[in-house]
């Protein structure tokens, strides 16, 4: 690295020397583990308070009464549930880009794939408003109820400004993980939850769903423009040195669950209740992508193939441990846990009985995140898009159409199938990863920020 690089690297991430006396593997195994928790820890905050927004939202709506609350959640977990996953997907991109630049000491190129993520990201963000636009029809067409779609429908339209601060926040997030800039993330986030719980409250009891998209979008707006002053402010100085000409001339997809032809709104909250639950402690593996792509990214940008493999395997034990333990509660608080977002006895006893399916989806996420997370650090992101669409949508999808409806199994049989292609993508990612030849990742790795790439784009900069 360069010495602009190592005058801001943490110094628990400093990279291990090869030469350097030999530890047990118990020893290797804590400093790993504790490199990944720095990155992690943060990161799961973040990501549990932001996802917190909706989830607290939710809770005040499921109290207003059952039509609102399945208007709610097929909003969130279908319309924005799905914009929310393509931009995230997209703004996986710059964890390969920035960690591996800053794993190389290439920090000023940091900056302009910055830029270049939130063109592209904005520019994404304009057709995918007709989701929202459109909603009430793309309801009616997967089988809602027409008051149910109507509602759900118009909520969405006021929900497209959230839209817009997906595409500005997750470059941003991703820009400040490669740096290991990950506990002003995390102080933000609380921030911000903290104000938005009493405002959620106060204007969901006042004015309804309509307080719900204005509280949820104001948050999202404050989330975004206090990690942009924290950018600008002088913070990341050396990898954040102004915008370059070409943003200023130009200024201007999710793997999610399809959602089932659900009869009546008692099943849409069930529904609703159990993605929701599984969503937020998705939260927890979502920081472990973050750890694991900027562990892996940055040893490939410094040529360490070795400490880059034993991350994965170190991440993928902590992932385990963790989410078996949210499936073991899960299980035991199965009868209680439904009070937290409805009244309704029958939306209740529903949610307890697919309790275990939630269990075992929270389980399988726990290995599949992760090798997820080591696959963007990798750069292999065009290859999980093609292993996506095989496992989800040519496999997994037409058996979860045929137990759920021809089997009639309902959601039960939905979630199965959802699960086994969580399980095949899972285990086509292992066989990736034993394949890999890992001199040939270094070599891409440092093709990417080779040094005649970042000369270009550092003529760029405005200064």
């Amino acid at each position: 690295m360069d010495d602009s690089a190592s005058n801001y690297s943490v110094p628990l991430l400093t990279n291990r020397n090869e030469n350097s006396d030999p530890v047990s593997f118990g020893r290797k195994v804590w400093e790993e583990s504790k490199m990944v928790w720095y990155i992690a820890g943060p990161c799961i905050l973040s990501a549990i308070f932001q996802f917190s927004l909706a989830f607290t939202t939710q809770t005040w709506v499921g109290h207003v009464g059952t039509l609102e609350l399945a208007a709610f959640g097929l909003q969130n977990l279908v319309i924005s549930g799905l914009t929310y996953g393509i931009m995230l997907g997209m703004g996986s991109a710059l964890e390969i880009l920035c960690g591996q630049a800053y794993g190389a000491g290439k920090l000023t190129i940091l900056g302009i794939y910055l830029q270049r993520s939130w063109v592209i990201l904005l520019g994404t963000a304009l057709p995918l408003t007709l989701i929202s636009v459109f909603a009430t029809p793309i309801l009616l067409v997967l089988g809602q109820k027409q008051e149910i779609a109507e509602l759900a429908g118009t909520y969405s339209i006021w929900m497209i400004p959230q839209l817009y601060m997906y595409a500005l926040n997750f470059p941003m997030q991703r820009f400040l993980q490669a740096q290991s800039k990950v506990m002003p993330l995390a102080w933000i986030s609380f921030g911000v939850f903290v104000i938005h719980v009493p405002l959620s409250w106060f204007c969901v009891m006042k004015w309804g769903l309509v307080g719900a998209a204005a509280s949820l979008n104001f948050s999202w707006v404050l989330v975004v423009i206090l990690q942009f002053v924290y950018i600008v402010s002088g913070s990341c100085k050396d990898s954040w040195t102004g915008f370059s000409w070409w943003l200023l001339l130009s200024y201007l997809i999710f793997s999610g669950y399809l959602w089932p032809q659900l009869s009546c709104s008692v099943k849409v909250d069930v529904a609703a209740i159990c993605m929701n639950v599984e969503g937020w402690i998705y939260m927890v593996p979502l920081g472990y992508i973050a750890a694991v792509s900027v562990r892996v990214s940055n040893e490939l940008g410094d040529g360490n193939a070795a400490a880059a493999k034993f991350s994965v395997w170190v991440t993928v034990s902590i992932a385990l441990v963790t989410q078996t333990a949210f499936a073991i509660l899960i299980l035991i608080t199965r009868k209680d846990f439904p009070k937290l977002f409805t009244d309704d006895m029958i939306v209740m006893k529903e949610v307890s009985n697919v309790a275990v399916y939630l269990c075992i989806s929270i389980i399988l996420c726990a290995v599949q995140t992760v090798l997820t997370g080591m696959a963007i650090g990798v750069g292999w992101q065009a290859s999980i898009a093609y292993v996506n669409i095989t496992t989800y949508y040519l496999i997994a999808l037409p058996i979860a159409i045929f137990m759920g409806f021809k089997l009639d199994w309902g959601l039960e049989g939905l979630w199965i199938g959802t699960q086994i292609g969580i399980g095949l993508q899972t285990i086509v990612i292992i066989v990736m990863c034993c394949r890999a030849d890992r001199d040939k990742e270094v070599q891409l790795s440092k093709d990417r920020v080779s040094e005649d790439v970042g000369s270009r784009e550092e003529q760029k900069l405005i200064h």
